[in-house]
């Protein structure tokens, strides 16, 4: 096998399948980076237990010429020194010779590395995804989505399927949700061209999220996604992400969510988010951030914390509106930025149903495509 390649593909190809390589995997080959080579271009790919991810370098796409020379074959490299060689290469291109020793000879200007290689028919086969259930989304639609919910799914593996999203399908309404049982994220869209797919009980790992994220750039292209039983398939023109999905049922939660309020706040998000933000100054070494609020008048609220140890903190803000009964209630202050930042639009309506009940955060247009739900903490 033998490629003579530019190396910025070859760079940005190897960073992103390194996010599905293990530091300690299960199986000692996964420890490397598969390298294929055929007449359409060179294909790498990356693998652990629970995502993998390919990347292809087409030999010339859209007149740029990627790669100079090739000769079929493959082998997997060591995936530990790969990034770091490719990087500190001196010249805009590469070459890698495989001899019948799987031994790797990486060429660029007057830099030259000996590797040793593994047999690429040890690495193990992936899984051919034979599915119908398949619909197309825009890229940059897609990492909105991921951001809106992702961040709210649960880092403890105590209830592991709370460590990941659940995405529904159902009458043309694509649904993601995610709730580490003290907030909950909730975001949907409309599918024009869904073909009536329905499906439930999808949940993907948060983690995988996380990394498909990293790796797509925001574009208007679309992304094709495939369901299994077990296993998402994210593929574009060249890239195949695959991630397992999480085993259980997801719990039921739109009865989480309250459908009165006894207290309505309209308010601008940044002006909430800086209030916060700097009511929290004093209560980040609490353990649970706390801040409260607590309605004035018609219009205006008090964001206070406070800190035995520190201090006290008091900031009156001016709401657009206040309507309904008047309230304390004390939340953690992160969950609220989170809420806020993910909602992402210039002015919030804020439904409380009392002091010790959950509260729900939408756009101020009454948008229902979008709620963020938080639990209140019990302060005395």
């Amino acid at each position: 096998m033998k490629i003579l390649i530019e190396r910025e593909p070859l760079m940005n190809s190897i960073q992103n399948v390194m996010k599905a390589v293990s530091s300690k995997p299960t199986i000692p080959i996964l420890s490397g980076i598969k390298i294929e080579a055929n007449d359409q271009g060179v294909k790498l790919t990356g693998s652990n237990s629970d995502i993998t991810i390919e990347s292809v370098i087409p030999v010339e796409e859209d007149g740029i010429v990627n790669i100079h020379d090739l000769e079929p074959g493959q082998i997997v490299v060591q995936a530990k020194f790969l990034p770091e060689i490719i990087r500190k290469l001196p010249d805009n291109q590469v070459e890698m010779n495989i001899d019948e020793d799987l031994n790797i000879q990486i060429t660029s200007g007057h830099a030259e590395f000996k590797l040793n290689g593994q047999d690429a028919e040890e690495f193990p086969q992936l899984p051919v995804l034979h599915t119908d259930n398949s619909f197309d989304l825009q890229i940059d639609l897609l990492k909105m989505l991921i951001r809106q919910t992702n961040f709210a799914v649960s880092v403890s593996e105590t209830r592991p399927i709370l460590t990941g999203v659940h995405i529904k399908l159902e009458n043309d309404l694509l649904e993601l949700v995610a709730t580490d049982s003290h907030r909950l994220a909730s975001r949907k869209i409309s599918m024009t061209d869904a073909d009536h797919l329905t499906f439930n009980n999808v949940v993907i790992p948060g983690k995988s999220l996380s990394e498909l994220n990293k790796i797509l750039d925001d574009t208007q292209e679309t992304i094709q996604v495939s369901v299994t039983d077990n296993q998402i398939l994210f593929r574009t023109k060249n890239l195949f992400f695959l991630s397992r999905l999480l085993d259980g049922n997801y719990p039921e939660t739109s009865r989480l969510i309250p459908n009165q309020s006894k207290t309505v706040v309209k308010v601008d998000s940044k002006d909430l988010i800086d209030s916060i933000d700097r009511a929290s100054l004093l209560a980040k070494d609490n353990r649970n951030n706390i801040v409260k609020l607590v309605t004035k008048d018609q219009n205006t609220i008090q964001i206070t914390s406070h800190s035995p140890e520190i201090g006290h903190v008091e900031e009156t803000l001016v709401t657009h509106s206040i309507d309904g009964e008047d309230l304390k209630i004390s939340f953690n202050a992160k969950y609220m930025i989170d809420a806020l930042k993910a909602i992402d639009t210039e002015q919030v309506s804020i439904n409380f149903t009392g002091a010790m009940r959950p509260f729900v955060i939408r756009p101020e247009e009454d948008d229902d495509q979008i709620l963020q739900l938080i639990t209140p903490v019990r302060t005395y």
